[in-house]
């Protein structure tokens, strides 16, 4: 049945975001090998301070499916920062992808929200000054920097790390002509609750583009939505 890498989103890992959803036991059971990719600055993955080391973040994805997958294309499910991850990786080698889930983007890569960026590097810098997100450092932030800030609190995270994820530079802008050149099939998932929402324009830029919206699903809450499991699974054959 094939090899599927998942890659997490900012401030998750492979074994909080997938392992701990049941996802990796479903595509298992569906006869999927599961190859696990934890991003750097997270999980098992180094955790350097300086923003400079995260300007390509696509280096550990290629690692990973190159070492499981050598002379076949792999399938891949990404998640916000895993998802664009997983986009500029199959723009730079649309060779090596079958299938792409791509979950929590949408609009923000159309049009990146850089004072909504400022504004959570801004909180969990607060965070590391203060030394804890007490009630009082997250009354002063606005609802999405508060979310991030309060994602970042998993165990294993070292938010001095995270920030500096959020402080890289950026990799470019992406448009409808860059995404062309992925050509294996695409499926966005969005909750119709995210930030990121709607994605439908994003799909439209893939030639095998399709898009499933997930009623009452904000951004954090999409990698653990039966909705997307749904639409996952079945997209990728795993059921």
């Amino acid at each position: 049945m094939g090899s599927v890498a998942l890659v997490h989103g900012w401030g998750g890992s492979f074994a909080t975001t997938w392992q701990r959803s049941g996802l990796t036991a479903l595509l298992e059971d569906g006869g999927k090998e599961v190859v696990g990719v934890d991003l750097l600055g997270h999980g098992a993955a180094p955790k350097p301070h300086d923003p400079e080391a995260y300007n390509d973040l696509t280096a550990r994805v290629f690692d990973a499916i190159d070492a499981a997958s050598p002379d076949e294309p792999i399938e891949a499910v990404g998640f916000s920062l895993g998802a664009i991850t997983l986009l500029r990786a199959a723009i730079a080698r649309p060779d090596r992808f079958s299938r792409l889930v791509l979950a929590g983007i949408g609009k923000n890569v159309i049009e990146r929200d850089q004072e909504g960026a400022t504004r959570i590097v801004e909180g969990l810098e607060s965070v590391i000054e203060s030394g804890e997100a007490t009630p009082a450092v997250l009354a002063d932030m606005d609802h999405t920097a508060r979310l991030f800030v309060q994602y970042a609190q998993q165990p294993d995270n070292d938010i001095v790390a995270l920030a500096a994820v959020m402080r890289r530079a950026s990799a470019g802008e992406l448009d409808a002509t860059l995404c062309s050149a992925v050509t294996c099939p695409v499926l966005i998932v969005v909750g119709d609750q995210d930030f990121v929402h709607p994605a439908d324009e994003l799909a439209s830029w893939f030639p095998q583009g399709q898009c499933e919206t997930l009623r009452n699903v904000d951004h954090f809450a999409t990698p653990e939505a039966f909705g997307f499991f749904d639409a996952t699974l079945e997209f990728l054959d795993a059921i």
